[in-house]
């Protein structure tokens, strides 16, 4: 589950990470009302106005802008709310804004020059570790920095068992160039931001940039937090920060239904029982020369509602040209599904595309002979092979 930038600071805060302060705003007198309360609290005369939407590269699409007065405050809060803000991670119909965070400017004037760095806590699943990655070059794409000047790209594994140790953090410091009171800022910075994507259960935190105000004080001055959706149960206060506004609504839509199901880009619906029998599916189209158009794991409990519930799922795609059923009858029988896949062929009567069903496991003779004989427009298959050249048949 994806945060928006303001959820993802007020959980780093949370935790003891030095942030810049911002208030939510959804129209554009929000926007000046945030802006004068932040005088208020902060002493900021210049503000940052930025969209909230889940993607990154927000700057680049106009979705990012310096506002030096309330007046541009709400002038560009009133250009941004509602605006489909296209960026580098969106589709070309891009995202439509719903709020913008007003920020306080923290690029004052001081004794040093600001300075930005990059920095994300994730897993290594190579190594089995929580693994640190941070640069000096921060405001930056790290892909763009990862391959112009993978030297600048620093790792720091840390061993779940252990946490992070200090000096741990104080080499993270180090190799950002960092001394003094600036240094000492950093090593709690870090200490605080690896506690905090522990304890809340996350599988990514990106702050990009870190920032070393000129009186050199280390802030996260944007963040993209992605919780693990499997331990939301254990944070029950974090998972009601989900935007269902910002999701794929037929991800949104299965999700409701208990279906496991990704979008993807292809022309193969699949239809499947287990994540690892999906995946295999999914290379069999590829193979058979289509492209998965999602995927969708229907779990052990196929019955007529669940595969007709799938059915709209997948036909909700208008790319769909054909859809691959493959179902291993271990716990649920082939012959229920079969009837599942009859019966909910019946009640919808609109379904144009072809199907090729595949069923093994209990019962699969017997399933096979309800499919046959169904007299709907229904291909059977055996085995994986049988199933890739049927799925290329209809393709071609």
């Amino acid at each position: 589950m994806n945060l928006h930038e303001y959820q993802g600071k007020e959980l780093l805060s949370s935790f003891g990470v030095r942030i810049q302060r911002g208030i939510v705003a959804k129209n554009a007198k929000e926007a000046v009302d945030a802006a004068k309360q932040l005088t208020v609290e902060t002493g900021t005369a210049w503000y940052v106005v930025k969209a909230q939407v889940h993607a990154g590269g927000r700057g680049k699409g106009g979705g990012v802008k310096l506002a030096k007065n309330l007046q541009e405050v709400e002038d560009i809060a009133g250009q941004i709310i509602g605006m489909n803000l296209v960026t580098p991670q969106t589709s070309k119909e891009g995202k439509k804004v719903h709020q913008v965070l007003i920020a306080e400017d923290v690029y004052y004037p001081g004794d040093n020059e600001p300075e930005e760095y990059y920095m994300s806590v994730l897993l290594n699943r190579s190594t089995g570790k929580n693994m640190i990655m941070y640069s000096t070059e921060g405001g930056m794409d790290i892909e763009q920095v990862a391959e112009e000047t993978p030297h600048l790209i620093f790792t720091e594994e840390i061993d779940p068992t252990l946490g992070i140790l200090p000096f741990q953090a104080r080499r993270v410091a180090f190799n950002l160039g960092l001394s003094g009171t600036a240094f000492k800022e950093m090593t709690k910075f870090v200490t605080a931001l690896y506690t905090a994507y522990v304890k809340s259960d996350a599988s990514l935190f990106e702050i990009n940039p870190v920032l070393k105000t000129s009186d050199d004080k280390i802030m996260a001055v944007d963040s993209k937090v992605t919780l693990d959706d499997n331990a939301l149960y254990r944070h029950r206060d974090l998972a009601q920060l989900r935007d269902l506004r910002e999701e794929n609504p037929i991800e949104v839509e299965a999700g409701s239904l208990g279906l496991n199901y990704v979008d993807l880009d292809g022309n193969v619906g699949c239809m499947v029982n287990g994540a690892g029998l999906a995946m295999a599916t999914m290379d069999l189209i590829k193979q058979a020369g289509g492209e998965p158009a999602n995927f969708l794991d229907v779990g052990g409990t196929a019955d007529a509602a669940r595969v007709e519930a799938a059915f709209k799922i997948i036909l909700k795609d208008p790319n769909v040209k054909a859809i691959l059923i493959n179902i291993f009858g271990g716990i649920v029988r082939c012959d229920r599904v079969a009837q599942g896949v009859i019966d909910a062929y019946k009640n919808m009567g609109n379904i144009t595309v072809p199907i090729i069903v595949r069923l093994q496991g209990t019962n699969a003779d017997i399933a096979k002979d309800l499919i046959d004989n169904s007299g709907l427009d229904v291909l059977s298959a055996t085995e994986f092979q049988e199933a890739a050249d049927k799925v290329q048949e209809v393709l071609s």
